[in-house]
């Protein structure tokens, strides 16, 4: 066994999940990251639920929700001429606390297991790397520069910067995880392509103690997770998981003009301390590939989405846990080629398929900004004609931004050399999710009996054959031809009928990730084909 079996580039979200998921398997990484320390800087600030159940798979969802917003604080979400002023429109949406019971409560496979986490990316980051640093089989590397790789038959060799001194690093395997500018990338010669800096905005990061405890500031808004301004500079204030801390987002022409947007858009006289201020640009971005041989790309370095939806973390999460499990199984042995293969076609198909909702999501809310008049915070009868008027389209258009559930929960795989796929299968919508167990798809959450969740049972390493509803049908044949190829196999008997009766199937055979390989009512007699397709052979 090499030292490092895997060289990780990039040390955020996505990088730091690949490692504790890779070192939790038992493989040997390496993470480098250039900086010092995480920084302290907003970007993203939701874990959405499907990365929360990827999470609580590797034991992380809780210490996620000790450390992010607190479970009771509303998620609501305001259209607003000021914070000190009526809003003039608020989205309702349950604090992680009702959510969560909202969870418990439902059991028709249309919920997810966990609900979405308001955590900032700077109190993420911190504690994704603490937990890979408790890690034996990971070795974390921050002030670390990348600067190159050559690449054989039998690995990667990398050359790093710590402290000046160059050096060089072998793997088995690299993965750049190291953001759009992607160094990793552009050495691979891959291009990403799209719509490139559509619109830019100044992000400012704010400290404001008072601003929450002050809430309402006289008739405006309560507390709530986003404010979007009807002004003229697309003005977005956001609360971060402190609630001492907001950002701000708006089109202005200095860093010092964010100060003065900060106090018009808060309408009412606090104290407060601007601690960084950056330009951003709107990018919705797709790489050619996610692959060269041993050299993979994830995260922001695969794909560069509008924050609207808040898909782009989300996205690249999803990234890390399909690699990690790929890249485990190839590394003992009985993992076949086809299953590293397999994580460009499905994880790029999910990056496009997450490029197209943004973009859905960018243009209801820039719908709704286009009805913006500078006479509609006068109370004339035109005024209030122009702000019912936008009002009324953002009612509909900015739900757009808030409500991805289909995106988050109902991605499917499709044709993949890994599944059991057949022709046809449920159509992929971004707002509506709607339980499937088609090939590709994710297993729907249910409770069972006992009130735990079946995602609970399932175990993380190899595949789960689930045998449902005290099922007779034979399942020797498949758990034989798994093992043969050294693939390891649970066998789950889930005698419980609200399982049997939501997925309509007596067996359904699990990959690592929940993903649906094949299902059936009883076990094929082409076993030995379902087995080498799972596995990649």
């Amino acid at each position: 066994m090499q030292e490092n079996e895997v060289l990780i580039v990039g040390g955020g979200p996505v990088g730091l999940t690949l490692a504790i998921d890779l070192g939790k398997r038992g493989v040997h990484c390496t993470l480098i990251e250039q900086k010092d320390a995480p920084q302290f800087l907003p970007k993203m600030e939701r874990a959405n639920a499907r990365t929360m159940e990827m999470y609580r798979r590797i034991g992380l969802a809780d210490p996620i929700r000790r450390a992010g917003l607190r479970g009771d604080c509303p998620m609501d979400v305001y259209v607003v001429l000021s914070m000190n002023e009526p809003p003039l429109l608020r989205l309702r949406y349950p604090s992680v606390d009702e959510a969560r019971a909202n969870c418990r409560a439902t059991n028709d496979g249309t919920g997810a297991l966990e609900p979405y986490q308001l955590i900032s990316q700077y109190t993420l980051e911190p504690l994704l790397k603490s937990v890979a640093e408790t890690l034996p089989t990971v070795k974390v590397r921050f002030g670390t520069e990348f600067i190159s790789f050559e690449q054989d038959d039998s690995g990667v060799t990398a050359t790093v910067k710590t402290g000046g001194k160059a050096q060089t690093i072998r793997a088995a395997y690299l993965v750049g995880c190291d953001g759009g500018t992607s160094p990793v990338r552009k050495q691979l010669g891959i291009k990403l392509r799209g719509e490139g800096a559509m619109m830019e905005f100044r992000q400012a990061l704010f400290r404001c103690d008072e601003l929450f405890g002050r809430l309402p500031l006289g008739n405006g808004p309560g507390h709530g997770r986003h404010y979007h301004v009807a002004d003229d500079k697309a003005s977005f204030l956001i609360m971060q998981d402190s609630t001492v801390h907001w950002t701000l987002h708006s089109v202005v022409e200095s860093d010092e003009a964010m100060k003065a947007q900060f106090e018009k858009v808060v309408g009412f006289p606090v104290k407060y301390e601007m601690l960084s201020c950056f330009p951003w640009r709107q990018n919705l971005l797709l790489a050619d590939r996610y692959r060269d041989q041993r050299v993979f790309i994830a995260g922001d370095a695969a794909h560069l989405v509008i924050p609207t939806g808040g898909l782009g973390m989300n996205t690249g999460v999803g990234d890390a846990f399909d690699l990690s499990w790929k890249l485990a199984a190839t590394l003992r042995g009985w993992g076949g080629a086809n299953l590293l293969g397999s994580y460009e076609h499905e994880r790029r198909q999910v990056g496009e398929r997450n490029v197209g909702a943004s973009r859905y999501a960018s243009i209801g809310r820039r719908k709704w900004r286009s009805m913006y008049r500078p006479d509609i915070t006068e109370n004339t009868p035109l005024g209030r004609q122009n702000r019912d008027n936008l009002v009324n389209v953002a009612n509909v258009e900015q739900r757009k931004t808030n409500e991805m559930f289909g995106a988050e929960m109902g991605y499917r795989y499709v044709d993949s050399p890994i599944i059991m796929d057949i022709p046809g299968g449920p159509e992929h919508l971004f707002r509506d999710y709607v339980p499937s167990t088609w090939p590709g798809a994710r297993l729907p959450h249910v409770w069972l009996n006992d009130g735990t969740a079946l995602q609970d049972s399932i175990p993380t390493e190899g595949y789960t054959l689930l045998k449902l509803g005290r099922t007779q049908a034979a399942s020797a044949g498949l758990a034989q031809a798994m093992r043969a190829l050294g693939a390891p196999l649970t066998v789950l008997e889930v005698p419980d009928q609200i399982a049997r009766d939501l997925y309509g199937f007596d067996l359904i055979l699990l990959r690592p990730d929940m993903h649906i390989v094949w299902r059936g009512q009883q076990v094929p007699d082409d076993a030995a084909l379902v087995a080498a397709v799972a596995t990649g052979h």
